[in-house]
């Protein structure tokens, strides 16, 4: 569970208004969020397993703010440009408000402290559990932190906080490299970000149905905007979790490995247990991983076959075929 610096923050001065909706941008799915006035709250999370968490306890969400609103509070991300674009996005919704900022110190919450601080003063700040809040009054100030989707020389679409977001990372090139002509009618690529992947499988021979898989309500709206192919099916979900309409063919991934800023190797396994789970008696998974991450065993374990089938340095591209049932 978060820390619940924001109940210190109000105990040490924060003074939250009594009256009108408040936003809260980016809150985990296990965020303590008991001194607010639940009523009053509108939430927003594009990652899809923290939007359902957030729901099942209950609170009101949405896929984006429609203010105006009185406060918005903003959980900081790991990445530099989404926490920028979301304290833009937080000043646009509360014009004339109160914006909250909640973060980690190991998610950079003191330099971006002090990037906001150089640009308007603080009405308070509080530290407390390896990270701060602070606040100050909604502002133009910020404008220029406002982000959108990016297009790259490709012509590809990304999002700021995505994988990858510059571009197509070697893993992926090394992967479709090693992809055969034929990966059967109906595929999925779980995790597939903003399409980088399922773009250079979209050619392929054979395929009737292509599911991209993705957790990232912004990095799917990109693939969206990538792929426009009326075989593309777009799923906003946990890949772990996630069922197809019918077993597929072939599973193509490339698997995060991360939680925050901690590695987190059970995810790529439990996205090897939910490849085994979705694949036809006769399917087959094609995955690429950092070397040093120990896939092998979760594969023995799902799959009748598995080989490493080509890699460098760096990555290692796994075929395994054939879920144990």
């Amino acid at each position: 569970m978060t820390s619940d610096r924001l109940t210190f923050a109000l105990e040490a001065g924060l003074d939250l208004p009594q009256e009108g909706p408040v936003l809260v941008l980016g809150a985990p799915g296990d965020a303590v969020l008991d001194a607010l006035p639940q009523d009053r709250c509108t939430l927003v999370q594009p990652s899809f397993p923290d939007h359902a968490a957030l729901a099942r306890r209950g609170w009101t969400m949405a896929q984006a703010p429609e203010g105006p609103f009185a406060a918005a509070l903003v959980f900081v991300p790991r990445a530099r440009e989404l926490a920028e674009a979301r304290i833009a996005q937080a000043c646009a919704a509360a014009k004339g408000g109160l914006v909250i900022v909640d973060g980690q110190k190991t998610d950079g919450v003191e330099s971006l402290l002090r990037a906001v601080r150089d640009r308007v003063p603080l009405l308070g700040q509080v530290s407390k559990a390896h990270g701060r809040v602070f606040w100050f009054a909604a502002t133009d100030a910020f404008a220029d932190w406002a982000r959108g989707p990016v297009q790259l020389a490709n012509g590809m679409w990304t999002a700021p906080g995505s994988f990858s977001a510059d571009g197509e990372d070697p893993g992926t090139t090394l992967l479709l490299a090693a992809l055969p002509a034929k990966l059967g009618a109906t595929v999925a690529d779980l995790g597939a970000g903003w399409g980088a992947l399922a773009a250079g499988v979209i050619p392929r021979e054979t395929i009737g149905a292509l599911h991209l898989v993705e957790a990232d309500q912004a990095a799917l709206d990109c693939a969206q905007r990538n792929l426009p192919d009326p075989r593309v099916q777009f799923h906003w979900a946990d890949a772990t979790t996630w069922t197809p309409p019918a077993l597929l063919d072939a599973v193509v991934m490339n698997p995060p490995f991360h939680t925050g800023r901690a590695a987190d190797p059970g995810l790529g396994q439990a996205f090897i247990a939910a490849a085994a789970r979705v694949l036809k008696p006769s399917g087959q998974l094609w995955l690429v991983a950092n070397r040093h991450l120990p896939y092998e065993s979760t594969l023995a374990e799902r799959f009748r076959t598995v080989e490493e089938v080509a890699g460098d340095t760096r990555f290692k591209i796994l075929h395994a075929t054939r879920p144990a049932r």
